[in-house]
Parts: structure tokens; C-alpha cells; sequence
């Protein structure tokens, strides 16, 4: 288990967020919950041995970028260093693929299992995805069904949270159809 050295919570343009380090990198992100206490509790849960405080430089740097992101402007996130300690071999190339998907674009499930070499595994690349602790920087929202369709989404206001960030980002859903269906 990562030692957890701290937090902080920070104003994005969806909200309250919040973020996790340790020495080697960022352990976490939090989307926002529906009022501040409640990320900063879902902070606490998450990292029960963290303590909150002000960011060293890095991580201060990575909450500019992300805040940039989120107010719909070019931010590059692919430098941020995460600390992957205890994630298993496929959810660190699951993370690594989707790490590549450049905002307003989307890539499906199928198409991140075929680059990590389950082609019939999509599922599995759903789950990794799911259990994602870096969101915004592995930007799991911008990962779709092979429909199009925004399926599950594990942050804080589901699928409507999904489709507010790919809005941010820029991106225009093809005609077809419901985005919900």
C-alpha cells in the first residue's frame, strides 16, 4: 500500500475536486461530490492516512493543468507522474492507453482491449477503468461503448458527469442514437 504524504482539495470548473500524493507521484483524484465537505470526506476515506496541506510544486502544477482542462482550454496531463504502486500489470496498460486519447475524442472499450492485446476482453478494460483512482488524467470519460453510447461512469454523477467533460473537452457526438440509451 502507497504511504500517502497528502491532499488538498481545489476548485475545478465541475466542481470541488480533490487530489492524493505520495513521493513517487499523484495516488488519486476525486471528482466532486455534491458539496465540499463531501469530497474532502470521500478524500479521507479514500486516503485515511493523509493528511491535508498545501501541494509541493509538482502537484500544484498538475491542479493548473487540470483546472486548465476543465475550463476548456489546451492542457497536456501525459507528463503529470502518477504513483502506480499496487495497480496490477493491466490496469497500468489500460491506463497507459487511455492516457493517449487526446481531449474531445473518445476511443472505445474494444479498441483500448485490442492495443493491450485482449482483443475479446473488453469488459476487463471496462473494470480497470472503473477501478480508475486518476481521473481527469487517465481520462476514463473519454472511453464510450462501441455504439457510441456513454455507458457507466463510477464518478460522482454518472454518465452526466461523463458527458459534461467530453462537453469541456469539445466534444460533438455523432447523430444517432441517445447518448443515454
Amino acid at each position: 500500500m502507497t504511504m500517502t504524504f497528502g491532499y488538498t482539495t481545489f476548485d475545478a470548473e465541475i466542481g470541488t475536486s480533490g487530489i492524493a500524493w505520495s513521493e513517487r507521484g499523484i495516488v488519486g483524484v476525486q471528482l466532486p461530490e455534491k458539496t465540499e465537505a463531501a469530497t474532502r470526506a470521500r478524500m479521507l476515506r479514500r486516503f485515511p492516512d493523509a493528511v491535508e496541506q498545501q501541494p509541493p510544486p509538482e502537484i500544484a502544477s498538475a491542479i493548473e493543468a487540470i483546472r486548465a482542462l476543465m475550463r476548456g482550454e489546451p492542457s497536456d496531463l501525459s507528463g503529470i507522474v502518477l504513483d502506480v504502486d499496487g495497480l496490477t500489470a493491466m490496469q497500468r496498460s489500460v491506463y497507459d492507453i487511455t492516457r493517449t486519447i487526446a481531449p474531445g475524442r473518445t476511443m472505445t472499450y474494444g479498441e483500448i482491449a485490442k492495443r493491450i492485446g485482449i482483443p475479446r476482453n473488453a469488459r476487463e478494460v471496462g473494470k480497470a477503468l472503473g477501478d480508475n483512482p486518476f481521473p481527469i488524467i487517465v481520462p476514463c470519460h473519454r472511453v464510450v461503448a462501441a455504439d457510441g453510447r456513454m455507458h457507466g461512469f463510477s464518478g460522482s454523477g454518472g454518465v452526466r458527469t461523463k458527458l459534461k467533460l467530453l462537453e469541456i473537452e469539445g466534444y460533438e457526438a455523432v447523430p444517432g442514437p441517445s447518448l443515454f440509451d
